[in-house]
């Protein structure tokens, strides 16, 4: 055997690149449409609300439009112009992070955190983070926006002893928590809710019972791999792996630790930028493109702030950018799957097809099955407003028919929604915190697949429980 084969055979399987795992999908995607029939439902737009929905009576055939070889190359760069607010909100926020990591405010700023945390109370802080972002989650539906968290929330846990898949869990999935137990979420409850003619957040009290669940499961979860770590850090899933981009602040010393009157001043500039965007968010619709603006903005004034010249401020920025290129760019090839499917006319045809395969379920079973089949289409459409105004107008009839309430079809549908974003690669928000994280997505997986399974569990329980007692707009 060769040395080449002996060092081959030592190393063993590894897990592909995540460009060729995305990948990968868009050619699968590329090949369904030669083999899925092609079909589309006629949309609507709805005149009360002003958004297009689906016709649930309007499923035809279509003519097939396979997907071609150029077709399936071109996907990737109009996967990257329709992610391009994203793409570039990750550039300019962790060019941004770049810019007060080089003025040493984040370092001192971590440093003096975790000293006012030592003695037992960094235990805490794994559940009280991840509570303060399910609230976020719940009530304005951060998703995307957690992008500009995720470089603290790795600061933080890398400064106590753990690693960045715990930084990036302590925000993402505190977020998570929230956004699928949709207790006031607009994008994904209220719009559902509308489309189903139900008071808008009625089933809250059963919706809370839920949010309990996930948030126990969560921190649990999360606090067990963290202590695991910190433990034996050679039982840490970014062990070996290539970290591929992702900011976090310099390695402490006493020496640079020491919080000085610079500092304090780009702090406080940091923490106007992050108030300002949550105003912005409550009060004026703040979105991708007005947050790329504040941390645009952060990035200069905190930047002179910390004394730093006009070109030093430039090439911490290009650095920023150039350091988080890999996850960036990931957003836009992910987004490739779905152009790819519209080219060929499958999404239509597989949502139809397994809106058909709940209705022979029981009625229990039902119920849990629609909760699955949401979360099969969000691999497909991964915005929650989108899958709302793709589904509902079918889901809602048809949850009547088959004898359960709109009300457990709207609970299905955000537990579909809201838990897959945590692992697929289609979502933009999911493939942003990674990469402002440095995590390979392959890495992550390994950390959140056993979560899933159990976010799977409850939410397949809360569904029957809720199909059994018919619940109701109350």
């Amino acid at each position: 055997m060769s040395t080449g084969t002996q060092q081959a055979a030592k190393k063993g399987f590894q897990v592909p690149h995540t460009y060729v795992i995305i990948f990968t999908f868009i050619i699968i995607m590329a090949l369904g449409s030669y083999v899925i029939p092609p079909g589309v439902y006629d949309r609507e737009k709805d005149e009360r609300t002003g958004r297009t929905l689906v016709n649930a009576e309007s499923y035809h055939s279509v003519e097939r439009t396979p997907v071609t070889l150029f077709k399936l190359f071109t996907s990737v760069p109009r996967g990257m112009t329709a992610q391009a607010d994203i793409i570039f909100c990750i550039f300019i926020c962790c060019g941004a992070f770049s810019v007060l990591n080089e003025t040493g405010a984040i370092n001192s700023g971590v440093h003096q955190f975790v000293k006012s945390v030592r003695g037992g109370k960094e235990k805490l802080i794994i559940p009280l983070i991840m509570l303060l972002f399910a609230a976020m989650g719940t009530t304005l539906g951060i998703a995307e926006e957690c992008i500009a968290f995720v470089p603290i929330g790795v600061a933080i846990a890398r400064a106590i002893g753990y690693d960045e898949i715990v930084g990036v869990a302590l925000i993402s999935t505190g977020a998570a928590i929230g956004f699928s137990g949709g207790l006031m979420n607009t994008f994904t409850v209220g719009t559902a809710q509308t489309i189903a003619e139900l008071p808008l957040f009625s089933g809250i009290q059963f919706r809370v019972i839920g949010f309990v669940f996930l948030y126990i499961s969560a921190v649990v979860y999360t606090m067990r791999y963290a202590n695991m770590v910190k433990r034996d850090p050679s039982k840490s899933y970014m062990l070996g792996a290539e970290q591929e981009g992702g900011l976090s602040p310099k390695n402490l010393d006493e020496s640079d630790a020491a919080m000085t009157g610079r500092h304090i001043a780009v702090l406080l500039v940091a923490l106007a930028s992050i108030v300002f965007i949550a105003y912005g968010i409550i009060y004026k619709g703040f979105y991708i493109v007005e947050l790329s603006g504040v941390f645009l903005a952060l990035a200069i004034i905190g930047g002179l702030a910390g004394k730093l010249s006009p070109s030093r401020i430039a090439r911490a920025f290009v650095g920023g950018c150039r350091d988080i290129a890999f996850g960036a760019l990931v957003c836009g090839i992910a987004r490739g799957i779905m152009i790819t499917m519209q080219d060929g006319q499958i999404i239509d045809s597989i949502i139809h097809s397994l809106s058909s395969v709940i209705q022979k379920f029981p009625t229990g079973l039902s119920a849990m099955a629609m909760f699955w089949v949401q979360s099969i289409i969000n691999f497909f459409i991964p915005s929650g407003s989108g899958q709302a105004a793709t589904t509902m107008p079918i889901m809602a009839p048809l949850a009547e028919m088959i004898g359960i309430t709109r009300q457990t079809a709207v609970m299905a549908f955000h537990y579909g929604d809201g838990f897959s974003n945590s692992i697929i690669p289609t979502s933009g928000a999911l493939m942003g915190v990674l990469a402002a994280a440095g995590v390979p997505y392959e890495r992550w997986i390994k950390f959140i697949w056993p979560l899933m399974v159990m976010w799977t569990i409850i939410g397949s329980a809360m569904c029957f429980i809720a199909a059994i007692i018919k619940l109701g707009p109350f």
